[in-house]
């Protein structure tokens, strides 16, 4: 996400410069303050609501920034230094890590607007709960904050340090999962570098007191906050590095000596000598739990390509990455891959039947009626072919395609990044006609009521009569890559402006809009009056129909690039981090998970209860359903 800077608007009455915002203030005519979340000694943060969701409550988190400090070089640094929170969250993309939305500056405060988690963080659940914690959901909270430090670790081009892990610095939201959050101190990683100790003593590692902010120093705070999970002892009232001195036993004798050994690993004052990575940590938390018996999610524990929990019927290798839909038509499987060919496969058994070779990469999904099949390709082309794979004609467009053709009548109809919509006869592959877009297509057309209805990477989306004219015109903030769908008049697709938009289909007319936590080149599908649509937050959304309220999400662990797919009760969809989601339709309850070797970022078919997609790991699976 860009980063947004600017100045609010003067409005003395709504902004206490120094003091805490009260309920009903509004911020940039836009976030009504609520109430307030947290105060800490230069940053408060406040619970609000976006009001440009008039139709739904959006609830967000508004973080603010006071600085009272005279001197104009200090207060340059303070706001840098939320600047650089700000620009930092902004390159993250993790179920765990909340979504920015929006920064803004006004005289000597800033600030940034966040995802609202509900839930409460690991210190309130501390300080409340009379008892001591379980061991099992230690574990399981253990794991999951080694996941996301993992990925910080691991991020590109430098890797992240938190530098602050702490329980006050976690949450457990709703859904019992954990989110890390205060990114104000994480800083990227250069080996040798030395800079000013900062962190929260007790917590902080032997080496970050010199200045020293590495990975495994998240690790020894990752320790410390599960010695003070488990024994109540909170290490911040106590000498630093003392946990030798205040042994887990002796305040906690039921905890298995297992985990204890890997806490105190964890905690070994040299570097060195703790865990090597977050990963290893996280592997060595799995290791405890199998040992001790302690229940895990099964989305916790590293699979094998492949699941136990849904039967494979068959896979078949191609020679390079499959990123784009499956086709399956008349018992035939179609499948397009970045080996350049169209693959035929027998949709029961996966036998290969016939390949076509193409000059270029194939990201669309083929159309086949009941003489042809018909594939388009990154080399400007869109071929015919006869059902035994036999070459009828080619049409050559003015650039790559990436728009699935349709067919519709006597004619095809697909996008191009010559910014052209092109129509092109089945039978004789001679052009009929074309329209004239602003910026490439990338979007399948979508055909009804006698009018065209497609989006463009500027941002626009059009509706065409069959003449190729234009009969009416809406604009996104960003690029429509979505396809659209049309549901009771309505026509839904989604932007990567983070927008999903309801629009009227005969005039345009915007109905509602819904807000996700990032871009989005999913298209919506319909069922049981809900819109179901991916995103690049990680995100699968269930959306009412009519009222745009969020009716439920499912959290993946990477981006949702492709779209789902219903059958019966269930929902289908793929995800970048490498599994294939069942969910039930109605409560986002995920039903089963089957993982394969690389990210999935197209949309799967059914056929006769056979479950068919690809993934870049080269294989085209079918699953039973």
């Amino acid at each position: 996400m860009r980063r947004i800077t600017r100045a609010l608007p003067e409005q003395p009455e709504e902004i206490e410069q120094l003091g805490q915002l009260q309920p009903g203030i509004t911020l940039q005519g836009r976030y009504l303050i609520l109430g307030v979340l947290g105060i800490g000694g230069m940053s408060s943060v406040y619970k609000g609501r976006d009001l440009h969701f008039p139709n739904v409550t959006k609830r967000v988190a508004i973080k603010e920034m006071l600085n009272s400090n005279p001197d104009p070089s200090i207060n340059q640094l303070v706001i840098g230094n939320f600047e650089r929170e700000a620009d930092l969250l902004a390159t993250l993309s993790h179920p765990a890590i909340p979504s920015i939305y929006d920064y803004f500056i006004h005289g000597n405060s800033a600030y940034l607007v966040m995802e609202y988690i509900d839930g409460r963080d690991l210190e309130a659940i501390i300080r409340d709960t009379d008892e001591l914690l379980p061991e099992d959901q230690i574990i399981r909270w253990a794991i999951e904050i080694c996941g996301v430090l993992s990925y910080l670790h691991a991020h590109k081009p430098e890797p992240i340090v938190f530098r602050d892990m702490k329980p006050s610095n976690i949450m457990v939201d709703q859904l019992g999962h954990i989110r890390l959050i205060d990114f104000g101190i994480a800083r990227f990683f250069e080996p040798g570098e030395k800079g000013t100790m900062i962190g929260t003593e007790g917590y902080s590692p032997p080496e970050q007191y010199r200045g020293e902010a590495s990975p495994p120093g998240d690790i020894y705070a990752l320790g410390a906050t599960l010695h003070h999970l488990l024994t109540k002892r909170d290490p911040r009232a106590e000498p630093p590095f003392s946990f030798p001195e205040r042994p887990i036993h002796k305040f906690n004798p039921n905890v298995s000596q297992e985990l204890v050994d890997l806490i105190e690993v964890a905690l070994a004052y040299d570097p060195e000598k703790r865990h090597a990575s977050a990963d290893a940590m996280k592997n060595a938390l799995l290791a405890v739990a199998r040992k001790t018996g302690a229940p895990v999610s099964s989305s916790d524990i590293p699979r094998p390509v492949g699941s136990t929990e849904v039967k494979e019927i068959w896979h078949f290798e191609c020679e390079d990455e499959i990123r784009g839909p499956v086709l399956v038509s008349d018992g035939v499987v179609y499948i397009g891959c970045y080996d350049n060919n169209l693959y035929a496969l027998d949709a029961k058994s996966g036998e290969f039947k016939w390949k076509f070779a193409t000059e270029g990469g194939i990201p669309t999904r083929p159309a086949a009626n009941e003489e042809s099949v018909f594939v388009a390709s990154e080399d400007h082309s869109l071929y015919a072919l006869s059902n035994n794979g036999e070459w009828l004609w080619s049409y050559e467009a003015e650039g790559p395609i990436r728009s699935s053709p349709l067919i519709e009548d006597r004619y095809i109809f697909f996008g191009c990044d010559d910014s052209q919509l092109h129509v092109v006869n089945h039978e004789s592959g001679s052009k009929a006609w074309s329209a004239q877009a602003d910026s490439p297509i990338r979007s399948t057309p979508l055909i009804a009521n006698d009018r065209v209805y497609l989006g463009s990477e500027s941002g626009d989306f059009y509706c065409l009569d069959f003449r190729g004219e234009r009969k009416w015109r809406f604009r996104a903030k960003r690029g429509i890559s979505s396809s659209p769908i049309i549901v009771d008049g309505l026509v839904y697709f989604g932007s990567l402006d983070w927008t999903v938009y309801a629009l009227e289909a005969e005039g345009g007319f915007e109905m509602w809009r819904f807000r996700m936590g990032r871009p989005t080149i999913s298209s919506p599908v319909f069922a049981a009056g809900m819109i179901f649509i991916g995103c690049a937050d990680g995100h699968i959304y269930a959306i009412d129909a009519r009222s745009s309220r969020e009716k439920w999400r499912f959290q993946t662990d990477h981006q949702v690039t492709g779209s789902p797919v219903i059958h019966e009760d269930s929902l289908y969809c793929g995800s970048v981090d490498g599994s294939m989601y069942c969910l039930d339709i109605r409560s986002g309850r995920k039903r089963w998970q089957f993982t394969t070797g690389g990210p999935i970022t197209g949309t799967p078919a059914i056929y006769d209860s056979i479950l068919v997609f690809g993934s870049t790991d080269h294989r085209c699976y079918a699953l039973l359903t």
